[in-house]
């Protein structure tokens, strides 16, 4: 029996010149007929927290702890949620005039596939969502979901049925995405002067059993983490 997957992928600190030197690309997965049921779900929690609006990392406050506590709670205790990301260390050092034709925004997409290819699997069928950046990124998803089944061998096309745009706003799913991936980007920075922030992150290693900052077992389901750094090759940095 082929299953019905929705992916939902957003990013932290990905942009070439932010001033930041860790990037993370990462997505929440779960079965398509289970994303209304978790949806109003998620909802619940915010209207039982007055927490109106976009659930977002950068939110994250004292005030709104225990709503943010909740929310990790709920995602651990949800057997149909399941979270994989792709930390990229050192992103200053990449060296993208030698590997990646000059292009930051090529190196995004080849994280992507990085981040998505190893969730598909030919015996099930995929809907990708990605988060609306700017104009131009409506060119690329094309691109992406060729390479992602040509990665499959599933030259038909009916392994992924879509990859679309949408509003992470207009998205809860994508919104609890946010929230996992900012926590993930918080420890590798090795930031702490935002104390529920910080708690958070514990939280999410305290349910998670491992440091945020150790990539999983590959086959790691519920949460699913890769440390990704370059390699030095005849003193360039080789992706």
């Amino acid at each position: 029996m082929t299953d019905r997957i929705a992916i939902y992928c957003d990013e932290s600190c990905h942009l070439q010149h932010d001033g930041f030197d860790v990037m993370v690309v990462g997505c929440i997965w779960t079965p398509r007929e289970a994303v209304a049921r978790l949806s109003a779900e998620l909802l619940e929690i915010k209207i039982r927290h007055t927490a109106a609006g976009e659930l977002k990392w950068t939110k994250v406050s004292a005030s709104r702890q225990g709503f943010y506590e909740e929310v990790v709670h709920w995602f651990f205790n949800s057997p149909d949620l399941h979270f994989r990301a792709v930390v990229i260390a050192n992103k200053k050092s990449l060296d993208h005039d030698a590997f990646n034709s000059g292009s930051h925004d090529d190196f995004y997409y080849k994280m992507k596939f990085s981040l998505l290819s190893k969730i598909l699997s030919p015996t099930n069928e995929y809907e990708i969502y990605l988060d609306i950046k700017d104009t131009r990124s409506r060119f690329k998803i094309k691109t992406l979901r060729e390479i992602l089944l040509n990665n499959r061998y599933d030259f038909t096309g009916d392994m992924i049925d879509r990859v679309q745009h949408v509003r992470s706003h207009e998205v809860e799913m994508m919104q609890l995405a946010d929230l996992l991936i900012g926590a993930v980007a918080y420890r590798h920075r090795n930031l702490s002067s935002n104390p529920t922030k910080a708690k958070i992150v514990s939280l999410i290693e305290e349910r998670a059993e491992r440091p945020l900052t150790r990539s999983t077992a590959l086959t790691a389901q519920k949460f699913n983490l890769f440390v990704w750094t370059p390699r030095q090759v005849q003193g360039r940095v080789n992706r």
